[in-house]
């Protein structure tokens, strides 16, 4: 089994999650020990809700579902990057792509891209 070093950062590490083919940063999430076991085993990347304190299966609720093609460790064990094919198209709970929407330009923030879709009627409570 791969040993991550779960213990040195309470529990999470962060994990990047970057489109497979583009190379493009799509978000930072957390794992902690049974996510990873869960993302490996399904090859789905799964996630620790810190907000919810519990597991998150990326797309379990929008759809926008990451099959993860590769998977690279740090040289510390204690951050991942997991290489994914982002189905419907958008990582960010916003509905834009990638949750690195945010140019900072001239001392401002300037939006890059438009959503996706339409979170107010994806995320319906």
């Amino acid at each position: 089994m791969i040993d991550l070093d779960f213990k040195k950062t309470n529990g999470l590490i962060p994990a990047i999650a970057q489109d497979y083919k583009t190379n493009e940063v799509l978000m930072l999430a957390y794992i902690n020990e049974e996510a990873w076991k869960a993302s490996l085993s399904s090859g789905k990347a799964t996630y620790f809700s810190r907000s919810r304190n519990k597991l998150w299966i990326k797309g379990e609720t929008s759809g926008n579902v990451q099959i993860i093609k590769e998977i690279r460790i740090d040289c510390d064990n204690d951050t991942v990057i997991f290489k994914v094919d982002q189905l419907g198209g958008a990582a960010c709970h916003t509905g834009h792509k990638s949750c690195f929407f945010q140019l900072v330009e001239n001392n401002s923030i300037k939006i890059v891209g438009k959503p996706v879709f339409d979170p107010g009627e994806v995320y319906k409570k």
